[in-house]
C-alpha cells in the first residue's frame, strides 16, 4: 500500500499501465504462469487457508483495477468489495489414462485465457490425475500485479520448507481502508489536476527523448527478421526440458561467460538451425529479453526492463555464437534504456488507448522471440504437504513466435517453451533442436554427458 506521506491512491506505475492498455489486443497480453509438478496433490484446506492469509499479506491479491474519467491519470488498484478466495482457487482432474502431454495441453489452454478485468488478476488451478498419484498446479498472475522475480517472492506466503511444518503463528490482519465500490466511470479522488499534469509533459517528453536514443541502438524498430515465423494467432503449445544448473554453470565458466549467456546462446542457436533445416536461413533474429532491476525484497510491482537485441543466427560454431552473444549481452546491461524505462513509460502512458495499442503492435512486430531467466529456491519446497518436484515457467508471447523461459530450482534449470502454433508449426521439432543445441554447448564447455533429474 502507499507509504506515509505519499499519494494515498494506489496507482499503477507508468509501465504497468502500458501493459494494462496493451491487453486490449489479446495477442499482447502480459499474463504469465508457472506449472508446478507435485509428488501428490496438495491438501486443499491447508492450501486454501494459506492463500487466504496471503491475500492479506499481499493486498494486491485482493484488489482489482479501475480507471477514471481523467485520461492523464493512470489506472489504480482498489479493494474488491466482492472478493472471494474460491473464485481464484480451482481444482480439476485430467481424467483416466491422462499423461504429461495432456497436462501440457491443458496448461497451454488455461494460460492463454484472459482474466476477468473486474476481479483481482490471478488464479491458481490444482490439476490432479497424473500418473503415480502425482499432481500439478498452474499459477497464473497478470504482469501488472508483479513480475517473475516478484512472483517468486510472493510465493513465500504459501510455500513450506518441509512436508509437515509447524503451523505458522497467526498474524493480525492489516486494517483495510474503507473504500467505496469503484466503477470504471467514477470520478477520480482529489489530487493533481489535469492542468498540473499537463505542466509535467515537457519534462516527461525530455525523459522519453533521452531513453529513445539508448533504445534506438538496441531496437532499430522494423519488421521481424524471420522469413519462417511470420503468422500470429491465439493458439498456444507448451513443452519443457531440463538442464543441470551445475553443468550449465561449469560449461559457461569454461567458455568465458555466465549461465544466462549459455541459456540465450542455446535458444539462438536452435532458432538458426530450425531456419536452415526449413530452407529459410537467416543471419539475425531479434530477441526480446527482460532484465531485472529489482533491488528490494518486495513481492508486488514490476522491476524489469524489456530489452531487445539482434542475435546472430548465421552459420558458426556454438563457441563462436556463445562468444558473440556474451559481448552483446554485456553491452545491453549498460544501456541507459534499462534505467530510464519508467520515465518514458510515464510519458507514453498518457497517450490515447488506441495509440498505445498501435505502438505495442508495431514494437511486437519487430520481435521474433522472447527469452527470460528467473531464479527460484535452491532447496526443496512444499505446498500443502506436497513436494514440488519441478517448476516450469510459462512466459507471455506478447506477439512473438515463442517464449523460452528458464527457472532455477533445486539445482536444475526448468525450461518452459510457449509457442504460437501459427508461427512455429512444428513445436516438437523446435524443442528437440533446443536440446541438441544445449547438448552441443555443454560439450563445448567440457560436459560430455548431460545430467537429467529422475522425474521432471
Amino acid at each position: 500500500m502507499s507509504e506515509a506521506g505519499a499519494d494515498p491512491v494506489d496507482r499503477m506505475s507508468g509501465f504497468e499501465s502500458l501493459m494494462w492498455e496493451l491487453e486490449r489486443d489479446p495477442q499482447l497480453t502480459s499474463a504469465f504462469a508457472n506449472l508446478t509438478i507435485f509428488d501428490r496433490p496438495p491438501d486443499r484446506q491447508t492450501f486454501r487457508d494459506r492463500m487466504e492469509r496471503a491475500t492479506f499479506e499481499v493486498p494486491r491479491l485482493r484488489q482489482r483495477v479501475v480507471t477514471g474519467i481523467n485520461p492523464l491519470d493512470r489506472p489504480r488498484w482498489v479493494e474488491d468489495p466482492d472478493f472471494d478466495i474460491d473464485h481464484h482457487l480451482r481444482w480439476t482432474h485430467l481424467g483416466p489414462g491422462a499423461g504429461i502431454e495432456d497436462l501440457y495441453e491443458l496448461a497451454a489452454t488455461l494460460s492463454g485465457q484472459p482474466f476477468d478485468r473486474q476481479r483481482p488478476l490471478w488464479e491458481f488451478v490444482t490439476i490432479e490425475g497424473l500418473p503415480d498419484g502425482r499432481a500439478a498446479m498452474l499459477q497464473r498472475l497478470h504482469h501488472t500485479i508483479t513480475d517473475g522475480e516478484g512472483g517468486i517472492r510472493l510465493s513465500v506466503q504459501f510455500l513450506d520448507f518441509e512436508r509437515h511444518p509447524t503451523p505458522r503463528p497467526e498474524r493480525p490482519r492489516r486494517a483495510e481502508r474503507p473504500r467505496p465500490a469503484a466503477s470504471a466511470e467514477e470520478p477520480e479522488p482529489q489530487g493533481r489536476s489535469w492542468w498540473d499534469q499537463l505542466g509535467e509533459l515537457p519534462q516527461r517528453g525530455s525523459e522519453l527523448t533521452a531513453m529513445a536514443r539508448s533504445t534506438f541502438r538496441q531496437v532499430r524498430v522494423g519488421q521481424r527478421r524471420s522469413p519462417l515465423w511470420t503468422e500470429r494467432s491465439l493458439t498456444r503449445w507448451f513443452g519443457t526440458t531440463v538442464l543441470s544448473l551445475d553443468d550449465v554453470r561449469r560449461a559457461a565458466h569454461h567458455l568465458g561467460g555466465s549461465v544466462n549467456d549459455l541459456f540465450i546462446a542455446g535458444a539462438v542457436d536452435a532458432a538458426g538451425e530450425v531456419h536452415r533445416a526449413a530452407g529459410a536461413p537467416v543471419d539475425e533474429l531479434r530477441v526480446s529479453m527482460p532484465v531485472s532491476t529489482r533491488h528490494d525484497r518486495s513481492a508486488g510491482g514490476n522491476a524489469f526492463s524489456p530489452t531487445q537485441m539482434l542475435a546472430p543466427t548465421g552459420p558458426m560454431s556454438v563457441v563462436e555464437r556463445f562468444e558473440a552473444l556474451h559481448d552483446i549481452l554485456s553491452k545491453i546491461k549498460e544501456e541507459r534504456a534499462i534505467v530510464a524505462l519508467e520515465g518514458a513509460a510515464n510519458a507514453a502512458s498518457i497517450l490515447p488507448s488506441a495509440a498505445i495499442v498501435r505502438t505495442g503492435q508495431h514494437l511486437a512486430g519487430a520481435v521474433d522471440f522472447v527469452c527470460s531467466n528467473v531464479r527460484a529456491a535452491p532447496f526443496d519446497l512444499f505446498i500443502g504437504g506436497a513436494f514440488m518436484e519441478a517448476n516450469y515457467p510459462i512466459g507471455p508471447l506478447a506477439g512473438t513466435a515463442f517464449n523460452l523461459t528458464t527457472m532455477s530450482y533445486r539445482g536444475w534449470l526448468f525450461l518452459g517453451l510457449t509457442v504460437d502454433l501459427a508461427a512455429v508449426t512444428d513445436p516438437d521439432g523446435l524443442l528437440e533442436q533446443l536440446d541438441r543445441s544445449y547438448d552441443a554447448l555443454l560439450a563445448a564447455g567440457g560436459i560430455r554427458t548431460r545430467a537429467r533429474p529422475e522425474r521432471a
